[in-house]
């Protein structure tokens, strides 16, 4: 199986924006990605469509980890992906250049809260996105086999611009 994740230019400038934003008491800050999903036989794409913040307020005072997400933070990401059959990747950024790592918190909290999406859209790969200043991973679960897998393929898009009078 194929996997590619498509993330327009203009979003990713966006979601680099808001996570260089300072937070009152996290060290960093985190959102969501919400995704469409087209399977044709066995290639997988997976469609960026919006950026979700999480509030200041769904934060948890946390000093042990760069940031501490409450239950309000995810029940948002869970009802959205609900509403709208949507695959959900949470997004954080790590403050360097070159190629970001997850790091081992990373990876157990992933494993712990990425499979209550399924409880949503159990049919759905939902996953994680790593920025960097200058670079981007990701990892996907699968909901054939519940695993997580490194997402090999990222491509950033551009969109075509509209010209005046014209609906895209």
């Amino acid at each position: 199986m194929s996997v590619t994740l498509k993330m327009p230019r203009h979003l990713v400038t966006k979601i680099q924006s808001d996570l260089h934003r300072a937070h009152p008491f996290a060290l960093e800050r985190v959102g969501f990605v919400s995704c469409g999903v087209s399977i044709v036989g066995s290639q997988v794409e997976i469609n960026s469509m919006g950026y979700h913040p999480v509030l200041d307020d769904h934060y948890i005072d946390d000093q042990t980890v760069g940031a501490m997400l409450g239950p309000d933070a995810f029940r948002v990401a869970l009802q959205y992906a609900y509403n709208n059959e949507a695959s959900m990747f949470h997004v954080h950024r790590h403050e360097h250049y070159g190629r970001p790592r997850f790091s081992r918190t990373d990876v157990r909290e992933y494993a712990r809260f990425i499979p209550n999406f399924w409880n949503v859209q159990p049919n759905l790969p939902h996953g994680a996105i790593l920025l960097s200043q200058d670079s981007m991973i990701a990892r996907y679960w699968d909901p054939t086999d519940r695993k997580a897998h490194v997402l090999e393929c990222i491509k950033i898009i551009e969109l075509p611009k509209s010209k005046p009078g014209v609906y895209a």
